[in-house]
């Protein structure tokens, strides 16, 4: 059954079910791609891990405080008899737990020189959520920007800041950033908003290699079928995180058997 979103389905990104989207993701393009470019490069599937804490754990929010406000009996009769203030009761409080957090990212290798020629990385709220998960993956941006090898960067969060560009004026949902090593400090964006189908992008490579294209939004309705997203995702509710008045507007008219409901 196909996702009823022409472009990114907002309810990936849910805390719950990114992270095995994320999976698929990488899983799918590197099966993609990897006939497209053998034998001269060979496609590895590379793994970073990350540890956390609870406080910026991948889930949304911490658990619940429950906090009881203590109150006196007002109505009792006032004497000179000391009367014992109730015993405190209990409150949830949340522990720090060490996290240990694995992402898959992608490198595009020669075969001949074992050379990293591309790499691809798809954003996870860990790269992008302030704190030290962030600060890692920024340092080992610049490193690649800074280096020979070609930047391919895949962001389909809406939620915290985009990284960092000089043109911080533009605003949108989702990003895809292509960084060709012979074209910098200029880049290719694709910036598109939810409605929007997901735009194709070449895989950049050596200057005398025909680029291979990535259709995203081929392999997401692939994967959304594959991976029966259809019985996992509840589209009663509205998505985390939520959208805007006026996306909810438009996200309403794909559910027309909800508004009948």
């Amino acid at each position: 059954m196909p996702s009823p979103f022409p472009g990114m389905n907002p309810y990936l990104e849910h805390p719950e079910i990114w992270p095995g989207f994320h999976h698929w993701l990488i899983i799918e393009i590197a099966r993609v791609l990897s006939p497209q470019l053998r034998p001269k490069y060979l496609v590895s599937v590379e793994v970073r891990l990350y540890e956390t804490t609870a406080e910026n754990s991948l889930l949304v929010g911490l658990p619940d405080v429950s906090v009881q406000r203590l109150m006196s009996n007002s109505n009792s009769t006032i004497s000179n008899i000391a009367v014992a203030e109730p015993a405190p009761q209990p409150v949830t409080v949340t522990l720090p737990m060490r996290e240990t957090i694995r992402q898959g990212y992608l490198q595009i290798r020669e075969v001949s020189t074992k050379e990293v020629i591309t790499a691809i990385e798809l954003l996870s709220p860990v790269n992008k959520r302030p704190g030290k998960g962030r600060e890692i993956y920024e340092k080992k941006r610049q490193n690649i920007l800074e280096s020979s090898t070609n930047f391919v960067e895949i962001d389909l969060l809406r939620k915290w800041q985009p990284m960092p560009l000089f043109s911080n004026e533009i605003q949108t949902h989702y990003r895809i950033l292509v960084s060709k090593v012979y074209r910098r400090p200029r880049a290719d964006l694709y910036a598109f908003n939810l409605p929007n189908i997901i735009p194709s992008f070449p895989l950049p490579l050596r200057s005398e290699d025909c680029e291979p294209i990535i259709d995203l939004q081929a392999l997401l309705n692939d994967i959304y079928d594959h991976a029966c997203y259809d019985l996992k995702l509840d589209y009663r509710g509205e998505p985390i995180p939520p959208l805007s008045e006026t996306d909810t507007t438009w996200a309403k008219t794909l559910f027309p058997e909800r508004e009948s409901g």
